[in-house]
């Protein structure tokens, strides 16, 4: 299983609304949801920095995201473009496994 994070800094007034979309069972993880190798969503918020969330998405593999992410692309692009106007930054952090088995 393959682990997908992403950092984002949330405008100021938009925290509630980001996490109704990006939360495990928020818009994204629906649309995920459409692949059997989705394997759900946890979304985190620093308790610190209250505009700074990760979310991680886990897949069976990165193959399988990527030929979903490809078959769905206008849909995953208009997703990404609706909730654009939530955050100030959006990044990849990267794609982990779990290590020391």
């Amino acid at each position: 299983m393959i682990q997908i994070i992403w950092e984002f800094r949330v405008k100021p007034g938009q925290e509630l609304q980001f996490e109704r979309h990006y939360s495990a069972s928020g818009t994204w993880a629906r649309f995920f949801r459409q692949s059997p190798a989705y394997r759900g969503t946890t979304l985190l918020r620093d308790v610190e920095d209250l505009r700074r969330y990760l979310t991680i998405d886990r897949w069976e593999d990165e193959g399988s995201f990527q030929r979903f992410k490809e078959e769905r692309a206008a849909e995953y692009q208009a997703l990404d473009e609706q909730f654009e106007e939530l955050t100030e930054e959006e990044r990849r952090v990267g794609v982990f496994v779990s290590a020391g088995r």
